[in-house]
């Protein structure tokens, strides 16, 4: 698993997946400064990098969540990586909606799940881990059994960890906030002091005593 973390960082910093300017913080809509920009749907457009992320969603799903039955991806950023993760897994996919639909079926799961079926939900990124608990409790009030959740990448902000642990949920993900620092500081994307910064940052988002 840390050869994957490392792997995974790497190839979010080069295609700027993930991106740092610790010293021209990036303004979150919620007003927070960050010194860190993170869009994982880059993967997508950039096929090298596409293939590790779904070869190692695949390996880790394999891996840590025995006898998983349907992957379902998050909406809308989970998808895409469900869909390419399960035909690698030759899995049944689908993807539940932020709210129903107001017309047709009214879905707000969408693709086939039967009562009972064993799921693990596919996440791009988390944070404080909010929307992802939503889709798992959509998906357990249809009756299904949620393994866990795998992700591409999670900040280790603990909001995020308590409220996981709150709704009794596991998150495996492919790499994490501390590992991309580590190897942003070795392949000179960032200083070498400037991760303890970042790490106070995730620390703590709303002290903004990381800026210098």
């Amino acid at each position: 698993m840390e050869n994957i973390k490392k792997l995974i960082a790497k190839d979010l910093l080069k295609i700027k997946a993930v991106f740092f300017r610790p010293d021209e913080p990036f303004t979150w809509a919620s007003g927070i400064k960050s010194p860190v920009y993170c869009d994982n749907r880059l993967t997508l457009t950039a096929p090298e990098v596409r293939l590790d992320v779904e070869t190692s969603l695949a390996k880790v799903i394999e891996e840590n969540y025995k006898g998983v039955e349907v992957l379902m991806g998050t909406s809308t950023a989970g998808i895409a990586h469900a869909a390419i993760t399960a035909h690698i897994m030759g899995l049944p996919m689908g993807y539940v909606r932020s709210g129903a639909k107001d017309h047709g079926r009214q879905n707000q799961i969408e693709g086939k799940l039967e009562k009972g079926q064993k799921v693990v939900v596919v996440e791009d990124l988390i944070s404080t881990g909010g929307s992802c608990i939503e889709v798992v409790n959509v998906l357990r009030e249809a009756g299904a059994e949620v393994l866990g959740i795998v992700s591409i990448f999670t900040y280790g902000m603990q909001k995020g960890i308590t409220r996981l642990q709150e709704a009794n949920v596991k998150n495996i993900s492919l790499t994490n906030f501390d590992v991309i620092a580590e190897v942003a500081a070795e392949e000179g994307y960032i200083k070498p002091e400037d991760v303890e910064r970042l790490i106070k940052f995730r620390n703590n988002p709303q002290d903004e005593s990381w800026i210098k």
